[in-house]
């Protein structure tokens, strides 16, 4: 089946927000899901047939990208969607001039870690006690992906 990227339209938000709640376990709030964009967004969505399975919310300022959020329904994951959604993301984001991108990862998130390091983000620093977890808190790895 074929599948797109297509940027975040309003009709795709109730699938974003339902895949935001699935497959995080600190999600973003509703209002930030469904926040008007504004220029600087780079917001996109993988539709395999018409149905949303991924999505990512980032940002390009001055040539600088970041990936903020993205994350592939947990019911479809483990078909290659990241990996797709994340190429997708990146040229997406080179047709706009970015040279760079950023992004954060949780310290615990070795399978996203992994996936960025395989399509070329490096490991540059380290957030201690950034994000929430269960019992407290954890440490955010930041990686950049240079534009060729």
């Amino acid at each position: 089946m074929s599948h797109k990227i297509v940027p975040l339209e309003p009709h795709h938000q109730d699938d974003v927000w339902r895949i935001e709640q699935a497959a995080h376990a600190f999600p973003w709030s509703e209002s930030l899901i469904r926040k008007e964009p504004n220029k600087i967004a780079a917001n996109f969505v993988l539709q395999v047939g018409e149905q949303v399975v991924g999505y990512c919310f980032g940002q390009n300022v001055a040539g600088e990208a970041t990936l903020l959020n993205i994350a592939i329904d947990p019911a479809c994951q483990g078909k290659g969607y990241g990996k797709i959604l994340l190429e997708g993301f990146i040229d997406q984001l080179s047709a706009r001039n970015a040279e760079e991108i950023w992004l954060e990862v949780r310290a615990s998130n070795t399978r996203a870690f992994q996936l960025y390091e395989a399509l070329g983000f490096n490991e540059i620093n380290r957030r201690e006690g950034y994000y929430p977890t269960e019992t407290g808190r954890e440490d955010a790895l930041i990686m950049t992906y240079l534009i060729m």
